[in-house]
């Protein structure tokens, strides 16, 4: 139920531009769900093919007055770019648009600073955030103290206040980088503690939406955060799995969602958090069998897990939300292999919401365990992901 006090939600004007890469959202679907997950109402959407973007305006100035005329006809305060804009870019067409503009990069990071809740997750989205502003220095850093050159003051006689800005700024992200440093070290004290105990570790990997949080409970019987929306879950929480078909517990980490041109400073300032998965013994990839985009999001899922060192550690792949499927799409069998980048991996289909499935994949994760904890002769390169009868 919507709290009557809660302010209206922005009404904002979606823009994409077709530069003749593989995976243009004509429709701007997952542009217009990260609005709505950052609390926007997109009243009108419009796109547009280039060969290569405007220097000035992005868009090119016929397409700029476009956009203004619409925002006038739909009453939008703000417009927002399914692509990144250079900061001249975005100053330019906040002066001919006469309007707010931001970008994707933008408003991933606003939605991760509104949902990050734990100290490392608030502190890794700020320094993100710190990095993305210190190239544009507008308006947004109001919040930043304002401090005037002259004797006796900070910044020096005559000193600018953008001069200002970038060291308030540099110093911040200094600061920011330092405690982060040090939440890292705590954290690899507390991994060399499970490899000491010897714990079988597997996170959850996947697309933002793919139904991570929600097998993440039905495994563990937790009550992680899961909703049907972008990023619902932005902090890694970790629990202990018994599998009773092995006779033993392992480690299940639940871990932020991947998403089409995350920025890359985040995946920088996520690394800690991220480092879960390139240390894990085993990753679970949940893809949304119901979504007709699932291959283009699975290889993106492969393309950040290849920038943080993880493309390497092994998978099974989770097909989920197998409840949404039509009848005569069902897989034939719950448990097949898929090829992933040249190789067979094996694959589950299941629904984390029904159960359906679920005894499955649990027979997989027994058989994978058991084999990590009767390890073969020196140099045996490990349990391979082979099906387990069933």
């Amino acid at each position: 139920m919507t709290d009557k006090n809660s302010p209206a939600p922005t009404p904002v004007i979606l823009v994409g531009v077709d530069l003749g890469g593989p995976h243009f959202d004509a429709d701007l679907e997952e542009l217009g769900l990260l609005a709505q997950t950052a609390g926007l109402a997109p009243v009108a959407r419009i796109t547009c093919k280039r060969r290569a973007p405007d220097a000035a305006l992005f868009v090119g100035s016929g397409k700029a007055d476009e956009i203004r005329f619409m925002a006038e006809q739909h009453g939008a305060v703000e417009v927002l770019f399914d692509q990144s804009l250079s900061p001249a870019q975005q100053r330019n067409l906040e002066r001919h648009l006469g309007l707010p503009v931001n970008d994707r990069t933008l408003l991933i990071l606003e939605i991760f600073a509104q949902r990050a809740r734990s100290f490392e997750g608030k502190l890794q989205v700020e320094l993100a955030r710190l990095q993305y502003i210190s190239t544009r220095l507008v308006r947004r850093w109001s919040h930043l103290e304002r401090q005037r050159g002259g004797i006796g003051t900070r910044g020096g006689p005559g000193e600018t206040q953008i001069e200002l800005d970038r060291r308030m700024i540099g110093e911040a992200i200094k600061r920011t980088k330092e405690r982060l440093e040090k939440v890292k070290r705590q954290r690899n004290t507390q991994r060399r503690q499970r490899e000491r105990r010897d714990t079988f570790n597997i996170s959850l990997v996947g697309y933002t939406n793919a139904g991570k949080s929600t097998l993440f409970n039905a495994l563990v019987k937790a009550r992680a955060y899961a909703a049907d929306q972008l990023f619902a879950t932005l902090d890694t929480t970790t629990r202990q799995l018994y599998l009773g078909e092995a006779g033993r517990s392992v480690s299940l980490s639940d871990t932020v969602g991947f998403i089409r041109d995350l920025p890359h400073g985040l995946i920088d300032a996520f690394q800690a958090t991220l480092q879960e998965a390139a240390d894990a013994d085993l990753l679970l990839h949940v893809v949304d069998a119901a979504n007709p985009d699932y291959p283009e999001q699975l290889q993106e899922v492969q393309r950040v897990l290849a920038e943080i060192g993880a493309a390497d550690v092994p998978q099974l792949l989770v097909f989920n939300k197998l409840d949404a499927i039509e009848a005569e799409q069902q897989p034939l069998n719950l448990q097949d292999t898929f090829e992933l980048e040249g190789r067979q991996v094996t694959r589950v289909f299941l629904s984390a919401r029904s159960g359906k499935g679920l005894p499955v994949l649990r027979q997989q994760l027994a058989a994978l365990a058991l084999a990590h904890a009767q390890p073969g002769e020196p140099g045996d390169p490990g349990p391979e992901l082979a099906p387990v009868p069933f």
